[in-house]
């Protein structure tokens, strides 16, 4: 066994982010619309609300999926799969897809995943259409 695949001291079998610069600039690449579209309207002048609120709403996001994880460890009561979707979308997916990176929680389900990156290209579609088509696309609904 070579270096790279041994565990620290104390460090849990397979428990290390797979790929982590891979994912990294994955991240980054999802969270660009966003962030500038957010960055945006507040220089604009619009509305400082949706960067803010893509900020606050992923720490709640990534505390929810920590204390999820913590008690599906415990066997205790769980966090509802849909409140978790719940705060994915209302921009807490960033803090989401960190979470279940670092905890590797609910990255295996595949209705789960499903879900999330539906929520995920969502919101890119949002943020295309608001940059680029001037919001042309969401005016239908």
């Amino acid at each position: 066994m070579n270096a790279r695949n041994q565990n620290r001291p104390g460090e849990v079998a397979g428990a290390r982010i797979q790929q982590p610069r891979l994912k990294a600039v994955v991240f980054l690449l999802l969270c660009a619309l966003p962030l500038c579209g957010s960055l945006l309207l507040g220089v604009k002048g619009i509305s400082w609300v949706p960067l803010v609120a893509y900020a606050a709403v992923s720490v709640l996001t990534f505390f929810l999926y920590w204390s999820d994880k913590r008690k599906a460890r415990s066997d205790s009561w769980r966090t509802p799969e849909n409140v978790l979707h719940a705060v994915e979308l209302a921009g807490g997916w960033p803090g989401a897809l960190l979470a279940q990176q670092a905890f590797r929680h609910k990255t295996r389900k595949l209705s789960y995943q499903l879900v999330f990156w539906l929520i995920v290209l969502l919101h890119q579609v949002f943020w295309i259409d608001r940059l680029f088509l001037e919001g042309s696309l969401f005016s239908l609904f």
